[in-house]
């Protein structure tokens, strides 16, 4: 069973400048008003994922090929293990003790992410926590957004991409593929103009058309398709359970 504390904080404490891909998710998936997170029923997942695409982008992570299967092929760290940021130290170290397929990688990596992924966007001031008593006995914590410019600009490379036609760079296709993968996308608020066009669009995405190398794209591609199998998962438990 893989645990899901919080990481212990490390020595090193170098946090990137801009905010990681899995940042700009967890900025996209939270309700300002309940402070959920769409998809919480994948968010290992979908956070995992977010962090397995940026050291694919940093080539620090392959699939091996021909190594298809349940579970999606296997995952390998690759290059040195010297990156500063401490999620993504963390998630590198995690992957190169040993080699498992995307499916358990992404859960192995994407727990216990929640808190620090909130933590880090209180602290770059992209969020603000809100305590308040409903009814006067229970408490309830809100996490509304604190930079909404930054969040529309995300919104806005989202839609330009899915309903105007436009390339997506790494970071917005990898954004498009992670929410459509868990089927978060339709969440978005204000919500997408849903069409079949644009629904097509983000399957097309989905499946890894962004990727500029094939490193990146047959991560990509296990990534989403892991995602994708952990909704589906947890769609079908809710149901039965209904």
């Amino acid at each position: 069973m893989v645990s899901t504390t919080p990481r212990t904080p490390v020595e090193r404490h170098v946090v990137e400048p801009t905010p990681l891909i899995v940042e700009d998710l967890m900025l996209l998936l939270l309700d300002d008003e309940t402070g959920t997170m769409a998809g919480a029923g994948t968010m290992h997942y979908s956070l995992g994922g977010a962090l397995l695409v940026e050291l694919a982008l940093r080539d620090r992570v392959e699939i091996i090929e021909g190594t298809e299967g349940l579970g999606g092929p296997k995952v390998i760290a690759t290059g040195p293990q010297d990156l500063e940021d401490p999620l993504l130290r963390t998630a590198h170290e995690q992957i190169a003790q040993r080699t498992r397929r995307a499916q358990s990688v992404l859960l192995e990596i994407g727990a216990g992410l929640y808190k620090p992924v909130i933590n880090r966007l209180i602290e770059r001031d992209l969020i603000r926590t809100e305590n308040k008593r409903v009814l006067g006995l229970f408490r309830t914590t809100r996490l509304p957004s604190n930079a909404p410019a930054h969040e529309a600009d995300l919104r806005a490379k989202i839609r330009a991409t899915l309903e105007d036609d436009q390339p997506a760079d790494p970071r917005t296709g990898a954004l498009i593929a992670l929410l459509s993968a868990s089927g978060t996308l339709p969440a978005l608020r204000p919500p997408l103009p849903w069409s079949s066009k644009v629904a097509q669009r983000a399957k097309h995405i989905e499946a890894g058309n962004w990727a500029a190398s094939a490193v990146t794209l047959a991560v990509a591609t296990a990534t989403a398709g892991a995602v994708a199998a952990a909704a589906v998962a947890a769609t079908t438990a809710v149901a039965a359970t209904s």
